[in-house]
């Protein structure tokens, strides 16, 4: 029997992920490197025999940001529909169809609203609260000035986590591996993501001790076939370097 997965995509690369500068609402490219990576990735980890089976996907979350959607596009999954932010879809030519899965754009999973640290390197915090006299900063703890609290991040992942189970996932475990098409696929940010990825597995944000590079994937699910198990899947925090 398959049990049903949840793959995490971080956007690939842009400037301020190369600096460690923290990018929340800031609309940023992929870099030139960050679109080859992406790229290699789609190629080595999406397809029928690999470790994302379109056609076994049941529904796609995006960020809003531009960037998350431009390394949805470089994945190459092949959705049947057009993709949101787009005009038409390509030719089969240019992208056959893999997927009958519907891309989703959602708040939900936007990057973690840094308010007054939008844009800064964490030692540049680090120097500011220290000049002002304040605790070191953990943002799992202390969250952001003018942006989010933990708290903020963790209601609205958790109702995320709960839509994902109910709707997709609860339906097809135990389900033969030929009819299973309950997979889900997030593609966002890193912060957002790590906070995902600890809440998945039921553990405060203050227990975050992960790590997922730009254009790295990662893969959640279940021990035991069941959806009170929730589990992280070591070993697939894939980068594919060109």
């Amino acid at each position: 029997m398959a049990t049903p997965r949840c793959f995490i995509a971080r956007h690939g690369e842009t400037e301020w992920s190369l600096n460690g500068r923290h990018t929340g609402t800031t609309e940023l490219p992929l870099t030139a490197n960050g679109e080859k990576r992406v790229a290699a990735t789609g190629n080595a980890l999406v397809g029928d025999d690999r470790l994302i089976v379109p056609k076994r996907l049941a529904h796609v979350y995006v960020s809003p940001r531009l960037r998350a959607q431009r390394t949805l596009e470089l994945l190459g999954i092949g959705c049947k529909e057009k993709l949101p932010w787009q005009q038409c879809r390509k030719s089969e030519q240019e992208e056959p169809i893999r997927t009958g899965a519907l891309v989703e754009v959602t708040e939900a999973i936007r990057e973690w609203d840094y308010g007054e640290y939008e844009g800064l390197k964490s030692s540049e915090i680090r120097e500011q609260r220290k000049q002002k006299g304040e605790e070191p900063w953990d943002i799992w703890r202390d969250g952001c000035p003018g942006g989010e609290s933990p708290g903020d991040v963790t209601r609205r992942l958790d109702a995320l986590i709960a839509e994902i189970r109910g709707k997709y996932h609860s339906k097809c475990l135990g389900v033969t591996t030929s009819e299973n098409n309950g997979d889900v696929l997030i593609v966002a940010h890193g912060h957002i993501l790590r906070a995902f990825a600890i809440r998945w597995i039921g553990k405060p944000l203050t227990e975050t001790a992960l790590i997922l590079e730009a254009g790295g994937v990662g893969t959640l699910s279940y021990e035991h076939h069941s959806i009170d198990e929730p589990a992280i899947i070591l070993g697939s925090g894939f980068v594919v370097e060109t």
